[in-house]
């Protein structure tokens, strides 16, 4: 202010000069006095960007949203957030960066009024070359993305050529000889670069060393990728990759192509590496429980030592210590290259305990967490006999916990809603005087899970004219799920399976014939908010009546028919993915319901980090349900699949690591709580192993893993091989 006053009482072109002159300046003043100028640790929570100096001083540097990553560049700053991607030359003052970038569109419905929020889709990763640290790649699900410009302007450059989404790591560099190289890391299919500045340039694979899943062909998840430019310039970058479910570094040979082993850690069954950060000729990264720093690196040594970097850790938690943030930035302090940055580093969720998992005292999560229990056919609960003797299994077994239909998988409500609105897309069949068996249930200590079956559903389907049915494009009618098989005349079709599609072509031959079969299935449409109002009500008045949990099954799109593509989606408002359907009416039921929700979702999509033909995406639905409930039946899964020697071992590596990486892609912000197969399929495992060992192991790997809890299904109820405790 001293020197505006005096620039005033200046005469002539003395004071034009001197004015020009702080004009000029002015930016550069500005990032003297940016607020994080004297920081130590830059920290993103879901609140926010924040800054603390060594004073102990807290700031707020940005409060737009949820930060998860923070990259520094020279004075400049960019950050990954819910919200997409937001750049700043002091740390002060923020832009968007997401022109170019695909939008997801969620619809919201209230008062009978709907309306849409538009946002960024998910983005995956975010990297910059450090060489050149105006290009920048980003990535959504199933597609990457190229900025030259700082972010300013985006191009996409596509995925591999695969039908599932499942990105989950990017990264760039400037390689001798090719120039710009961009890659790609999938969850199922491994890695891949490009060279985005050649003709013809396509995506290659690079997986040659990896550690693969078990009896697969495919490398395990690569969690994250990161380049390190010689300092010199001389030399070609060090590119490093870790896996997301397993203790392994890998150091990628361009020449040839391969990733070799540099660090591994065999101490535990299940781990996972992620945020590689350079360190001073070092990698830092976060390992589930911990802090570690792998070098010296570029030496003689093929496996450079590594150790705790247990001050870290103590820093990140002087923050908060009930909950870790997001993301950190720590500076090194005087006296060891002061200014410069000690770590940076993200998903520090993998710092919290994983093993076993406590949830905050008190939070919905906590209440529904560590239960055991099954699934009860609603005629058994109106029958007394049968009730009692479940409720005797329960007490001998060890269960506190019932799963029973409300609105089933005919669309029938088994209950008589209080809300009578309901009866106009719904039909009453059979009900259950809820009143009483909750209060029996109460009096004997059981929680109670109210399922609802959501998007399968023929009663709704039907109304109105089939106004809320998915609707057949080809035929011009309600869409039904089909399957066709040859077979000889006269000769029943065999039983529904996988091997069905191989053989659907008509033969020449006049002995046979083509037979259809449709599924026992009839969908509404996922994107109508009238039916996600429908379901929301009687989630709604479930739960005010008394039930401890409220599930939602069927939560997904339909998947079974060779006519899938003659489905049609009437409801679909403009921009809306299968996502974004069902990430809409969680939001819409979560706005309803308080007590904990939980949703039924494909082994697979708990599986692997991909929502492909379900639209079940287990990283984007779960700040918005309390409970993930992954069916990782053995039967279903194909059946070499983990089936290495000794094989009976089977169903315990599949609940235990499915439970464990279903958490990790939630980010540890859910109960995983599995349901076990205690039914037997007439599938080649089955048959071989099926029995009360089969489901005594997937048992002990889900407890093993933790646990979260575990729900047996049997669709008629008998449950003889459940374990005795």
């Amino acid at each position: 202010m001293i020197l505006y006053r005096k620039l005033f009482v200046l005469p002539g072109k003395r004071a034009f000069y001197l004015f020009a002159v702080c004009f000029l300046l002015l930016p550069f003043l500005s990032e003297a006095q940016s607020p994080a100028a004297d920081w130590s640790m830059l920290w993103g929570s879901d609140t926010g960007l924040f800054s603390r100096n060594q004073a102990g001083r807290v700031e707020t540097l940005w409060s737009g949203g949820r930060v998860l990553k923070i990259i520094q560049s020279g004075s400049a700053w960019t950050i990954l957030t819910d919200q997409g991607i937001f750049a700043s030359a002091n740390s002060g003052n923020w832009e968007q960066r997401n022109q170019g970038l695909p939008q997801k569109v969620i619809k919201v419905y209230e008062g009978g009024q709907k309306s849409f929020i538009n946002m960024v889709q998910q983005i995956k990763d975010l990297e910059i070359d450090p060489v050149h640290p105006e290009i920048m790649v980003s990535a959504i699900k199933d597609a990457v993305f190229l900025s030259r410009n700082g972010g300013r302007s985006w191009q996409n450059l596509g995925m591999p050529n695969f039908r599932a989404n499942g990105i989950k790591a990017v990264a760039a560099a400037t390689l001798p000889g090719v120039g710009l190289t961009l890659f790609c890391a999938h969850s199922i299919y491994g890695v891949y670069y490009i060279h985005p500045g050649q003709d013809g340039a396509r995506w290659t694979e690079i997986s040659g060393g990896f550690e693969l899943l078990e009896t697969t062909n495919n490398p395990d998840e690569i969690s994250d990728i990161i380049v390190i430019p010689d300092p010199s310039g001389r030399n070609a970058p060090e590119i490093y990759a870790s896996q997301s479910f397993r203790r392994r570094i890998y150091r990628l040979d361009w020449n040839s192509k391969t990733w070799n082993l540099l660090w591994s850690d065999t101490s535990a069954a299940f781990g996972g590496v992620d945020s590689l950060s350079p360190g001073s000729n070092s990698l830092v990264f976060v390992r589930d429980g911990g802090i570690m720093e792998l070098g010296p690196l570029g030496g003689t040594a093929a496996r450079p030592p590594a150790r705790l970097r247990q001050d870290l850790l103590s820093q990140i938690r002087s923050i908060r210590a009930d909950r870790m943030p997001n993301c950190i930035v720590l500076r090194n302090p005087a006296g060891q290259a002061q200014g410069t940055v000690a770590a940076n580093l993200s998903e520090l969720w993998l710092l919290e305990e994983i093993i076993p998992w406590n949830p905050p005292p008190g939070s919905r999560l906590a209440m529904a967490n560590n239960m055991e229990g099954l699934y009860l056919p609603v005629n058994h609960a109106m029958d007394p006999q049968r009730l009692r003797r479940h409720l005797d299994l329960m007490k001998e077994r060890g269960l506190n916990m019932l799963v029973i239909d409300m609105k089933d998988d005919y669309g029938r409500l088994r209950f008589t809603p209080q809300n009578s609105s309901m009866l106009n897309l719904g039909r009453v069949f059979q009900p259950v005087d809820i009143d009483a068996f909750l209060r029996t249930m109460k009096e004997q200590g059981i929680f109670t899970v109210a399922r609802i079956v959501v998007f399968k559903d023929p009663e709704a389907a039907a109304r109105e004219n089939a106004r809320y049915a998915v609707w057949d494009g080809a035929n011009n009618q309600p869409w039904q799920g089909y399957y066709d098989v040859r077979v000889r005349k006269g000769q029943e079709p065999p039983a529904r399976s996988s091997a069905l599609t191989t053989a659907m072509l008509p033969s020449d031959d006049p002995d046979y014939e083509i037979l259809r079969t449709w599924y026992d299935e009839k969908w509404v449409d996922p994107y109508s908010e009238v039916i996600w109002d429908y379901n929301a009500s009687v989630a709604e008045e479930l739960c005010r009546r008394g039930f401890d949990e409220i599930q939602f099954d069927y939560i997904r799109f339909p998947t079974d028919g060779i006519n899938l593509r003659d489905a049609r989606y009437r409801w679909r408002d403009q921009g809306m993915d299968m996502d974004s359907a069902i990430l809409s009416f969680l939001r819409h039921a979560r706005s309803r319901v308080t007590a904990p929700i939980s949703i039924d979702i494909y082994g697979a999509n708990g599986w692997y980090r991909t929502g492909a033909r379900t639209g079940q995406e287990v990283e984007l639905f779960a700040p918005w349900v309390d409970v993930i409930c992954p069916m990782y039946y053995p039967s279903h899964f194909e059946q070499h699949f983990l089936a290495q020697d000794p094989p009976e071992q089977r169903p315990y590596r599949i609940y235990f690591q499915g439970t464990l990486r279903t958490r990790y892609i939630a980010r540890g912000r859910v109960v995983v709580r599995s349901w076990a197969q205690s039914f037997r399929l007439n599938v080649s495992y089955d048959r071989n192993f099926y029995g009360p060992e089969y489901v005594l192991r997937q048992v002990q790997g889900t407890r093993a893993a933790g646990t979260g809890g575990i729900t047996y299904w049997n669709n008629i109820g008998r449950y003889d091989e459940i374990p005795v405790p």
